[in-house]
């Protein structure tokens, strides 16, 4: 009995044309505030993971699972890693020996700073699933002859059609020695290069990336036996923990030695801070949307006195009057949050599966805003309703308890 009362008001309530009409006004723009500020941050949420996703995919894409640097000066001997044994690396992984570096690369008339990066020749272009090639074929060596494939942003900006022509590049780059040239152009390092294709992936990896051999990179920057990093792709992404810590173990004071989210971390982080600022934000929206439900309750105090009087003399004290209120305002919230729940999934579901937006790009990886839901973004969007809610409600339900206790107690 005493459970099914507050039940049978809040339904009265809710659903009866008895009520005033501003009072159900305010009841149900309750709910709609609610509902719509819900399905707008699990949207918004859903968005940021795909963008975090897609990063992740696009960086994974150039970047090795693991990347081995020095921790303080440039190059190190290659051959430290050659006879490296590590127990949790397979034959199926690859260990790519890589130098980058800055360099000015000329075509005709034109020339464009760009970041060579010389690779290894067991590098095969299939690490790379995401990457485009726009023009040419994929391949560093043809014929026994060294050869390029360069960004697409870099093909725009020299100008140059691959389509089956040999387009040669020359690369500068200044050398090491302190002593003074009285000519300038001796202060350089030159050699040429074929391009024979070109890839996209992302546009400032485009802008900035040319892909060559190893051993044209070090002729060009005269490191000899010396690299910059060495790269290791696994066939089994579940085991890079493992190798990592062994490398730490094993190189932790002198290498730098980072894993796939840790060479990215600036970007990521960003993206994080942003979605966490971005709850912080839509949880004052559904704040505020909830002040309607304390107005409504306020009101509906005041109105409904007379039904008040009856429950006391039924026996009814303040406490349960104040949860017959408290549930009213419960069933707005909890019925509001779950109707915006659904509704952001599905916005969610049809955009991740028809792409109803787009980006406005038609030459990106992905034409339309990418989504990715997790649960726990829906449990957290979820209790923040809950939490915002039994704040808002206390307060009328409160007052309705200290009048019955202040007339009737």
């Amino acid at each position: 009995m005493m459970i099914s009362v507050p039940f049978f008001i809040a339904k009265r309530y809710f659903f009866s044309k008895k009520n005033t009409g501003f009072i159900h006004i305010i009841s149900w723009m309750s709910f709609l505030g609610v509902a719509l500020g819900t399905a707008a941050l699990v949207i918004a949420l859903s968005v940021f993971n795909g963008l975090e996703d897609l990063i992740r995919d696009i960086y994974g894409s150039f970047n090795p699972d693991i990347k081995i640097e020095l921790l303080q000066g440039k190059s190190f001997d290659s051959d430290i890693f050659k006879n490296l044994k590590i127990e949790n690396i397979s034959p199926n992984d690859k260990i790519v020996y890589v130098i980058e570096d800055n360099a000015l690369v000329r075509y005709l008339d034109k020339q464009v700073i760009v970041k060579i990066k010389g690779l290894s020749n067991n590098y095969d272009f299939s690490l790379a699933p995401l990457m485009n090639i726009q023009q040419g074929v994929s391949t560093l060596m043809q014929a026994k002859n060294e050869c390029a494939v360069v960004g697409v942003g870099i093909q725009n900006k020299l100008g140059f059609n691959i389509d089956h022509n040999y387009i040669n590049l020359q690369c500068w780059y200044p050398k090491l020695e302190k002593n003074v040239h009285s000519n300038p152009m001796e202060a350089f390092q030159t050699e040429n290069i074929g391009v024979v294709g070109s890839f996209a992936l992302e546009k400032l990896l485009d802008d900035t990336y040319i892909l060559v051999p190893l051993a044209f990179a070090a002729r060009l920057m005269n490191y000899g036996n010396s690299v910059n990093a060495v790269e290791i792709f696994l066939k089994d992404k579940s085991t890079c923990k493992k190798v990592q810590n062994e490398l730490i173990q094993k190189f932790e004071k002198k290498f730098s030695i980072k894993n796939a989210d840790q060479q990215n971390q600036s970007m990521l982080r960003a993206i994080e801070i942003e979605k966490l600022f971005i709850y912080v934000v839509f949880c004052f929206i559904l704040a505020v949307c909830s002040l309607n439900i304390f107005f409504s309750l306020s009101m509906l105090a005041i109105e409904k006195r007379k039904d008040i009087r009856t429950l006391v003399a039924l026996g009814a004290d303040g406490k349960f009057i104040k949860n017959i209120f408290l549930l009213n305002g419960y069933l707005i919230g909890v019925v509001g949050a779950v109707s915006g729940l659904l509704l952001g999934y599905c916005i969610c579901f049809l955009q991740q599966n028809f792409g109803l937006i787009s980006m406005g790009t038609q030459t990106g990886l992905v034409n339309y805003y990418p989504i990715s839901l997790r649960l726990t973004d829906f449990i957290f969007t979820g209790v923040a309703i809950l939490i915002i809610t039994s704040v808002i409600c206390y307060f009328p339900a409160q007052k309705a308890k200290d009048f019955v206790d202040k007339n009737y107690g």
